[in-house]
């Protein structure tokens, strides 16, 4: 299956690595299918160390503002991710190129992914644009989720077959850390109100973990952390059962293969969150905030969706700060539970089996754009 066409797809970064991770991966998949993609994103920094051999048929375009559209012929898809606001001049040139060709055009708006239940309702949903330079035009609500009555996940066709092949203690050795046999956990998180607990339930063994810190602000967030620890408690890791690793930036592929590698993952955001599912390993999910709590409601929604026991549940909202109104005796805990990792591990599995069940979203995207082209 191919549309041949051309597809301009548009990203705004706003945390720095969520919407270009996802704004990237679907244009390679979509290029990987034979597609032709122009990806126009504000700020080009990420993809340096993301994806710093690019991609064939993906062409990266700084979106500046004005946008320079002088010479530019539109593509056949526009695509905004995650209601990223276009430009009136490059909307107006769409609308123009495409009516002197008397081509219908398509115009997709990739919305957040959510396991709440007005997803199902508004994947696909078409919205006439009344206003503007694109008065005339119509976009498309398309729905990343978890069921099939949604648009899916981002998921590469030779996923399983990379992973098949995948050797921990190869790629181990390849990134430089020195691994004795001991649980690796990875970490991926902005500042999590529970850190500085969870640093303390890894010291406290009762095996040994090496934790595998991201670069950014997890690892400005963990070394805040432990020199506070070291500066109120000196012997908190006095048995030594915690080591922590730095890693640098990673690209795409590598950070799938961290959290491949590891016995538990830390994930952050919505790309990472789709990894995480793939990975066949336990994950907690630090979903990103939001001014008014909305971020609650979803982080509930995915729970409910995973069939979450009740030390998961529990453990997501303490890593959140979520102040649960409900009676259980796990929402009124103020300290991380222990972890359970044979039982998170059976749930994340039978979610990821059910999930590679459904067509991927670059499959069902395309499939939506040969029909309503």
């Amino acid at each position: 299956m191919t549309t041949g066409k051309l597809w301009d797809i548009f990203c705004r970064v706003i945390d720095n690595y969520g919407d270009i991770g996802v704004g990237w991966r679907l244009s390679v998949g979509l290029a990987a299918r034979g597609e032709r993609v122009r990806f126009w994103v504000d700020d080009t920094s990420a993809l340096a160390w993301m994806a710093p051999f690019g991609a064939p048929n993906v062409e990266i375009r700084h979106w500046t503002q004005p946008i320079q559209t002088e010479g530019l012929a539109p593509g056949d898809i526009l695509l905004e991710t995650f209601a990223c606001e276009l430009d009136p001049e490059f909307i107006a040139a769409y609308a123009d190129w495409t009516g002197a060709r008397g081509q219908k055009g398509l115009w997709i708006n990739l919305e957040y992914l959510s396991a709440e239940s007005y997803v199902e309702r508004n994947h696909g949903l078409p919205s006439p644009v009344m206003t503007g330079p694109g008065a005339g035009l119509c976009k498309y609500f398309f729905y990343p989720g978890f069921s099939v009555a949604t648009g899916g996940l981002l998921r590469e066709p030779d996923l399983a077959e990379r992973q098949a092949s995948f050797e921990r203690a190869d790629w181990l050795q390849q990134r430089g850390v020195n691994w004795q046999g001991e649980r690796l956990v990875s970490l991926f998180c902005y500042e999590p109100p529970a850190l500085a607990d969870l640093l303390d339930q890894l010291a406290a063994g009762p095996q040994a973990t090496q934790l595998l810190v991201t670069a950014g602000r997890a690892t400005a967030a963990v070394t805040a952390c432990i020199l506070n620890k070291t500066r109120l408690k000196p012997l908190w890791n006095k048995r030594e059962l915690l080591s922590i690793s730095y890693l640098p930036a990673l690209t795409q592929d590598d950070y799938d293969h961290l959290l491949w590698a590891c016995d538990l993952n830390f994930v952050r955001g919505e790309d990472s969150l789709v990894r995480a599912l793939w990975a066949n390993k336990p994950f907690v999910w630090q979903i990103y905030p939001q001014h008014d709590d909305a971020h609650h409601r979803k982080l509930e929604a995915f729970l409910a969706m995973l069939d979450a026991p009740p030390s998961l549940r529990a453990f997501h909202m303490i890593w959140n700060g979520v102040n649960s109104h409900t009676d259980s005796k796990a929402s009124q805990q103020t300290q991380l539970p222990a972890l359970a990792l044979d039982s998170w591990r059976q749930v994340v599995v039978r979610a990821g089996q059910q999930l590679r069940q459904q067509d991927d979203l670059v499959t069902q995207i395309m499939r939506f754009a040969l029909k309503n082209l």
